[in-house]
């Protein structure tokens, strides 16, 4: 039996990974703060095993990877509360875990470690070009895993925003879509391209890759996932448009005027300038090797993927 320890599987990514490796028969141990408040929000019909523990606290890591062939590292700090102190101590446990359980990493990568003025396409060979800070920790991170390898081995799948079922935090949901849903607010630029990944996708296709045999993945392996590339801007607006049965749905610009004034005082403004450019200039993700490695991508319609994401 496949066995995988996911850090992370109360949030977004690293939930979808959970329920979709448990659908595929892998077990799965959970790494969370609180096992029986984690238990009771889970709506998935399987669940993993629940496990006490922090994934700040290196031997709470290296006991729950035990016999494990994977750890999936979705995780962040509490509220995103001390993210520039606490993410790479919380990477070198995995790292520590990994490396004495035998066990590949698999990181969910951002499009943040680039320049999207440099860079309109990505692939593996694009160099690395940070514009903020949370970029230049994601392209330490991943600087980190590629120092390890070959000991221990890692996978990194790269993909644009989130939304889906779990993405709570994303801006699909806490922008174009809203609950509850009276109207849309867009932080895209027209006819300036954007890149958006489905989490059931992107979930099944980190699984169907762990599947493959061992030797097809390079020891760190990064890839790009492409997901749905709204080309001008308007393609998810009208898609919300349509699951929601509400063509008249009015949409408004998102206040970047306003967060960039706001941004010297730190909080949210700030955190949302840092992204700015990643909606100010298209970037897309080439999935060449991706495709090469598994054939065909996981890929719902859009259509059917915003219905489902409306709905959870």
């Amino acid at each position: 039996m496949r066995t995988a320890l996911v850090l992370g599987a109360t949030g977004g990514v690293g939930g979808a990974v959970t329920r979709a490796m448990l659908a595929r028969g892998w077990h799965v141990t959970a790494l969370v703060r609180d096992p029986s408040r984690a238990a009771a929000a889970w709506s998935a019909p399987v669940a993993p095993g629940w496990q006490a523990g922090d994934a700040m606290n290196r031997a709470d890591v290296v006991r729950a990877a035990e016999r494990t062939s994977v750890i999936v590292h979705a995780v962040n700090p509490p509220g995103y509360r001390g993210w520039d102190r606490l993410v790479l101590p919380m990477l070198d446990n995995t790292l520590a875990a990994a490396r004495e359980a035998g066990a590949r990493i698999v990181l969910p990568g951002t499009i943040y470690n680039y320049d999207p003025t440099l860079a309109p396409v990505i692939d593996e060979t694009t160099t690395q070009h940070p514009r903020g800070r949370k970029g230049a920790i994601r392209v330490e991170m991943e600087k980190r895993l590629a120092e390890a390898a070959p000991e221990v081995r890692s996978l990194v799948v790269r993909a644009g925003d989130f939304f889906g079922p779990g993405a709570g935090q994303s801006w699909f949901a806490q922008a174009l879509a809203k609950p509850p849903l009276t109207r849309i607010v867009n932080p895209a630029t027209r006819d300036v391209g954007h890149a958006w990944a489905y989490l059931p996708d992107l979930a099944e296709t980190i699984i169907h890759l762990l599947e493959l045999p061992a030797d097809r993945l390079l020891p760190c392996e990064r890839l790009q996932f492409p997901g749905h590339y709204d080309a001008d801007g308007r393609a998810m607006v009208a898609a919300v448009r349509r699951a929601s049965g509400r063509t008249d749905l009015p949409e408004r610009r998102f206040p970047w005027a306003l967060m960039r004034a706001l941004a010297p005082f730190g909080g949210f403004p700030r955190e949302v300038m840092d992204v700015r450019p990643f909606w100010a200039h298209a970037m897309r993700l080439d999935g060449s090797r991706l495709m090469e490695l598994l054939g065909d991508v996981p890929c719902t319609s859009l259509d059917t993927a915003v219905v489902d994401a409306l709905r959870t």
